[in-house]
């Protein structure tokens, strides 16, 4: 099992141990320590190995298993060190804690990878198994999940909107909580860091390129307008496109409203604009207005989504609820969004992280990811929540 993938360190707070695509580096202080998952489909037992480089003897490190701790004394011997043998007793995830506990030198030894045997393993367990596909990333930020919501037939949809709810303890850094996708992008919040928050609206180009360098001008997203603080400019990586922001300090345990309009504009463009409820001024903000060519379209494909964009954090559970769903035409008529599938990206189907949920509770969905649960549910399944049958009372014609 590489640790470049499934592995994350004890206090990732603090300078020091270090996990990269090579697995743990810069492990150089007593005390510190990482910790390794797999989930095995079957009770039974593992043993465990360490692969390990520029090993020096005399330095001692804990393993421990569902609080089974072991202590090794490590010897200048580049083969395979056994670590012990552990009984998980029932399926599920297993956590595989390391930790150092006395320093011979200047640093306990990089570990790449840890050799796995027993009668609890079979194909069927899940870990990261190689970085093909640059999986070693997605595998540490975890599965994303989203609510992928059913239009009604037959209804030119120009307005969404969307309640996003996050419980206190669930606003993690690098969580986007996004809430009303669309066709050609997202609109959501995000935890940056400990102390900035988002509200993030991008449109991808139709041009299919990761550098917005490259964007010819006819398929660039043209910034018609944004609002008061919002940072408007370009983004890449993962498809390009217009992308802007506000740094909102928006509050867990607090509904946050958001509202999207989509409008064609003649025969070959669209134009997509973002408001966001102020809680604290009770009114709705501007975010962005943007103009994309090469489609002419209404409201396609509405979806939200919970996921990690930060890597470190990954063995972190969270969770957001999404309420009150509901599209409006033209004419201001609105109707209930009360049924979406739930679905999961390539880490999750391939089998890599098995600790993603969706569901319904009352009259709201919810997603879950991250952290390493059991409950997970299987992708694709279909949710219906109970309507609320409360329209948004909001005067389309008076928004900025």
């Amino acid at each position: 099992m590489p640790l470049g993938g499934n592995a994350w360190s004890l206090d990732r707070n603090k300078e020091g141990l270090r996990i990269n695509n090579n697995g743990v580096t810069n492990w150089t202080k007593p005390g510190e320590g990482f910790t390794a998952f797999i989930r095995v489909a079957r009770p039974g037992s593992i043993k465990i190995w360490m692969d390990a480089g520029n090993v020096r003897g005399g330095s001692t490190i804990a393993v421990s298993v569902f609080g089974n701790r072991k202590e090794t004394t490590l010897q200048a011997d580049p083969a395979p060190v056994f670590l012990g043998e552990w009984t998980v007793k029932d399926s599920g995830y297993v956590p595989i804690v390391f930790k150092g506990v006395a320093l011979n030198g200047s640093a306990f030894p990089d570990v790449k990878m840890l050799r796995l045997e027993g009668t609890a393993l079979t194909d069927k367990a899940s870990y990261t198994k190689n970085n093909e596909g640059s999986f070693f990333h997605w595998g540490r930020r975890g599965p994303s999940v989203h609510l992928n919501y059913q239009l009604p037939k037959d209804i030119k949809a120009e307005w969404f909107y969307n309640e996003v709810t996050v419980s206190p303890g669930n606003d993690v850094v690098g969580s986007y909580f996004m809430a009303d996708g669309f066709g050609e992008g997202y609109f959501g919040m995000q935890v940056n860091s400990p102390t900035e928050r988002r509200i993030l609206f991008s449109v991808w180009s139709p041009y299919a390129t990761n550098n917005p360098k490259e964007i010819p001008e006819e398929q660039k997203i043209k910034l018609l307008k944004k609002g008061t603080a919002v940072h408007a400019g370009e983004f890449g990586n993962e498809g390009s496109g217009g992308q802007s922001f506000l740094k909102y300090d928006w509050k867990t345990g607090v509904t946050q409203k958001f509202l999207l309009h989509v409008q064609p504009d003649g025969d070959s463009h669209t134009i997509y604009t973002a408001y966001f409820y102020d809680n604290t001024n009770k009114q709705w903000m501007l975010i962005a207005r943007f103009r994309r060519p090469k489609l002419a379209t209404y409201l396609t494909h509405p979806y939200s989504f919970l996921e990690n964009f930060s890597p470190d954090m990954g063995n972190i559970e969270r969770r957001v609820a999404f309420g009150n769903q509901w599209v409006a035409d033209a004419a201001g008529n609105w109707y209930e969004l009360t049924k979406a599938r739930f679905t999961a990206d390539n880490t999750a189907r391939k089998g890599y992280r098995k600790d993603y949920d969706g569901g319904v509770k009352g009259q709201e969905f919810y997603l879950r990811n991250c952290g390493f649960f059991n409950d997970y549910q299987p992708y694709d399944t279909m949710l219906e929540r109970k309507p609320t049958n409360k329209k948004p009372q909001i005067d389309l014609s008076q928004l900025p």
